[in-house]
């Protein structure tokens, strides 16, 4: 039943992120980049100073009225960085090539200009529900789309994609590296796991915000730093990977010789794919992180989100692919989250897997949150405040399940719902487009961005 199961999904799978959610993806990103005059560009500059000008591991506390920016930025952070920037990395190189990197770095190019445009319409669409401020694609697709089944569509999806399936997906990726590391029951991971998560969903947004904005910069730096260690060991090394990169975009039996059987569309086809499920932009994810911002003016919250594509793909996904691809561990036969640690383990010896656990405990439980809050919002879009204990009771038995499971059925799951959100986010951010175009232009003359 199982392998029936597992059989259907996968050719769904095929089709969705094969070629209708990339073309839809980086369709939209290339319609706002010009409908908003290359933003990402333009405002790139403006865009740190906005994330980072007051920046603080001890922001005020997050209440009833919202997060901080940097607060909000760091929430959506902590939802992007997870297995998809270790693992992703990882299986783009091995099934596109190095090449698949390149076009990982378009894709994500385009998605600032689509992340901007999501974190205005949640801004501009966001409500105060049982005396919370909240908000996200569900609430703009109502609102602004006046669609009741897109809204309803969206919300079901990332609540089973991200608040159920996703987070199990990111329990089994701790469980299993921890068990590999230090040979430790992956029960106990998870059991561990569930108490520590119980704890910071019970304090709602504030615990969250105080809980992210202390993780992210700390997590970020540890494995930026970790990488360019083995990026300066590697010497010469390092320089060849940037050339595999480049030449494998559009010649991969150039890197890979013609037995590899990898052609330019596998590395577009890897690249663009894992780029977008890793940053999540266009997905309709982070939204509901830049929705609870305290900002001034909507687009403000759209440069910040802007920086979060750039962190998660230019600097932490691009250092996974140059250790992976300069150390060789593309060609050792490994796939996934185990070429990863097999990079770091050539580069740093056994302390190699001890590094990825951690680093993989940090970036996967990081996940676990922000999935957790964006799904929230959509239980309280749908049920209201009183779902929520119920909801989060269910949350933390699929943490403590997703440890001890194999999960390929899961992670296809996962694939899939992720892929149905993308549909109608997609709509609603085409079809609103006028407003972020005008947001823009006003913020523009009255020099708030």
């Amino acid at each position: 039943m199982s392998d029936s199961l597992l059989k259907i999904v996968q050719s769904i799978n095929g089709v969705l992120w094969g070629y209708v959610l990339i073309v839809m993806l980086v369709g939209c990103g290339i319609f706002f980049t010009f409908n908003l005059r290359g933003i990402q560009i333009r405002k790139f500059g403006k865009a740190f100073k906005q994330a980072f000008g007051g920046f603080t591991l001890r922001g005020k506390k997050a209440g009833k009225d919202g997060m901080s920016s940097f607060q909000s930025l760091a929430t959506a952070i902590a939802a992007q960085v997870g297995t998809g920037n270790l693992a992703g990395a990882a299986t783009a190189i091995v099934s596109g090539g190095p090449g698949a990197i390149f076009w990982m770095w378009i894709s994500a190019f385009f998605g600032m200009a689509t992340i901007f445009a999501e974190a205005v319409l949640a801004q501009t669409f966001k409500k105060e529900v049982d005396g919370q401020i909240t908000g996200g694609p569900a609430y703009y697709l109502k609102y602004g789309m006046k669609s009741k089944f897109l809204s309803s569509l969206f919300a079901v999806s990332i609540i089973i994609a991200l608040g159920f399936i996703g987070n199990m997906v990111q329990a089994n990726s701790i469980g299993v590296a921890f068990e590999s590391a230090f040979n430790t029951n992956p029960l106990i991971i998870g059991i561990i796991l569930a108490i520590v998560a119980g704890f910071i969903f019970i304090g709602g947004i504030g615990r969250i915000a105080s809980f992210t904005e202390k993780l992210v910069p700390i997590m970020a730096a540890f494995y930026i730093i970790g990488g360019i260690i083995i990026l300066i060991m590697m010497g010469g090394a390092t320089g060849d990977a940037f050339r595999q990169i480049f030449v494998g975009a559009f010649d991969p039996s150039a890197v890979l010789g013609g037995a590899a059987g990898v052609a330019v569309k596998d590395a577009v086809r890897y690249g663009v794919a894992r780029g977008l499920f890793s940053n999540e932009a266009g997905m309709g994810s982070t939204p509901h992180a830049h929705a609870v911002a305290k900002v001034d003016d909507p687009t403000q919250q759209g440069l910040v989100a802007i920086v979060g594509v750039f962190i998660d793909t230019f600097v932490v996904l691009t250092i996974t692919a140059l250790v992976i691809i300069a150390t060789g561990a593309n060609l050792s036969g490994e796939t996934g989250i185990a070429a990863t640690q097999k990079a770091f383990e050539i580069g740093f010896g056994k302390f190699g897997l001890i590094f990825v656990a951690i680093a993989l405990l940090f970036f996967a439980f990081s996940t676990i949150i922000g999935w957790y809050f964006f799904a929230e919002a959509n239980v309280k879009f749908l049920f209201g405040n009183k779902a929520l204990n119920p909801f989060r009771i269910i949350v933390l038995l699929f943490i403590i399940m997703g440890t001890t499971m194999h999960v390929e059925l899961v992670w296809e799951l996962a694939d899939m719902f992720n892929g149905i959100m993308v549909i109608p986010n997609v709509i609603g951010l085409v079809g609103l487009s006028k407003i972020v175009k005008k947001a823009m232009t006003s913020a523009e003359e009255n020099h708030m961005i």
